[in-house]
């Protein structure tokens, strides 16, 4: 009898973590992960603040937050397991002004409906214990929010894969998908071709690529936005304890600047949001015009543009300016100065934008016919991979424990 082939394209946490999950339910497949650069884990996955999120922000009973509280319990034992670096160092969501003071209330009930463990709000005397350096009028803290080495999560996926059969195809772009007699068919540029019976896509900053090569119109555009950080010096490393955010602003799209401890000792400040030039714009200089020729004539991105442009005009300014960059953070940190940091490693946001100019804030996946499209998968979505692939594989691809038939749409 022959083996269903199962292909997965993108080589990402969550592409791992599902192709993981797959080969668990069903040992008898032929699981083959496809990934066009040379190693996994290349862009959002190696190019995150690396933080495992508690579940603090999300609506309740919404898929995002969900999947964030299951994935944090299944992330957090993973690691115990496998041996890579988790740090439970806490996080304070800080009030730093009287007017923010509500929204703060609503993280808090939000978090405390999600069943956030260990929540506690802070007085103002009370954050100074936890972090001395801070300053603000109140804060939430989230004792379990903890930092993670994503990459070594996503290498650990790997090795389970190659260990229990299946294949890791690295540098294999697919550039054409076709359907002939039964099978789906993926096309490199240099003319190579892999079949297989079903397919599922995780494909990050090229997901709506991967959509319409599928024949799916209806996804999402990505928009990608650089976050640009920058690093405290060793020397004032001790002005941090553990994760610092912001309140975030309900009418602005992005988080803003924070401070976050990494795995590696280092603590990087922000990230900012501007508006990348390519797909794979880490630096400013990257520069596609393919890719921004298709950013500009998407309908969602000029109508995202028209209604944050003002927005956006600050946090260019912040990127060209080291000392408007750190004045948001100084509101956090008073003695924090320009001589304290250096430019750190900045990631790409594949940000999904629907054609009215709204921001896809949930995971998004369509079916079409033995292809699954993960349209859109945000943060927390390197904290929930574990919890993505079950859910994928689990509840959409048929009956728990069977890789069943897809239900299209």
């Amino acid at each position: 009898m022959a083996r269903t082939r199962i292909g997965v394209v993108g080589a990402g946490i969550v592409g791992l973590a599902v192709a993981r999950r797959l080969a668990q339910v069903d040992p008898s497949i032929e699981l083959t992960v496809v990934e066009k650069e040379n190693r996994v884990g290349a862009h959002q996955t190696g190019h995150n603040s690396g933080v495992a999120h508690a579940g603090l922000y999300y609506m309740p009973g919404s898929l995002k937050a969900r999947l964030c509280r299951r994935g944090i319990g299944l992330l957090k034992s993973y690691c115990e397991e496998r041996g890579v670096a988790y740090s439970e160092c806490g996080k304070v969501v800080v009030a730093r002004r009287p007017d923010e003071l509500p929204r703060l209330g609503e993280i808090e009930r939000r978090a405390t409906a999600n069943g956030v463990p260990g929540l506690r709000r802070l007085s103002g005397d009370e954050l100074a214990e936890i972090e001395p350096h801070v300053r603000g009028v109140a804060a939430l803290h989230s004792p379990h929010t903890a930092i993670v080495d994503f990459p070594g999560v996503a290498r650990a996926y790997a090795r389970e894969i190659v260990e229990g059969g299946g294949q890791v195809k690295l540098g294999f772009e697919v550039v054409a998908v076709t359907r002939i007699a039964g099978e789906i068919r993926l096309c490199s540029p240099t003319g190579d071709e892999l079949a297989f019976d079903r397919l599922i896509v995780c494909a990050g900053l090229h997901a709506d690529h991967l959509a319409r090569l599928a024949g799916e119109r209806s996804a999402p555009s990505i928009i990608p936005f650089r976050g640009e950080y920058y690093r405290l010096l060793p020397a004032r490393r001790h002005l941090v304890h553990g994760l610092i955010y912001p309140v975030p602003d309900p009418a602005y799209p992005f988080l803003g600047v924070h401070f976050t401890p990494r795995v590696d000792g280092e603590v990087d400040i922000g990230p900012n949001a501007v508006l990348a030039l390519a797909r794979e714009g880490y630096r400013r200089r990257d520069v596609s015009l393919g890719d921004l020729a298709e950013i500009l004539s998407s309908t969602g991105f000029r109508r995202l543009a028209r209604r944050h442009w003002r927005k956006g005009l600050h946090e260019i300014r912040g990127s060209l300016s080291r000392r408007a960059f750190l004045h948001e953070a100084r509101d956090f940190i008073p003695e924090l100065t320009v001589d304290d940091v250096e430019p750190a490693p900045a990631g790409v946001r594949a940000q999904a934008v629907d054609a009215d100019g709204s921001l896809v804030d949930d995971f998004r996946i369509a079916h079409r016919d033995g292809i699954a499209l993960v349209g859109n998968a945000p943060s927390p979505a390197a904290t929930s991979s574990l919890a993505i692939a079950e859910y994928l594989v689990d509840e959409v691809y048929g009956e728990r424990g069977s890789v069943g038939p897809t239900r299209s749409s």
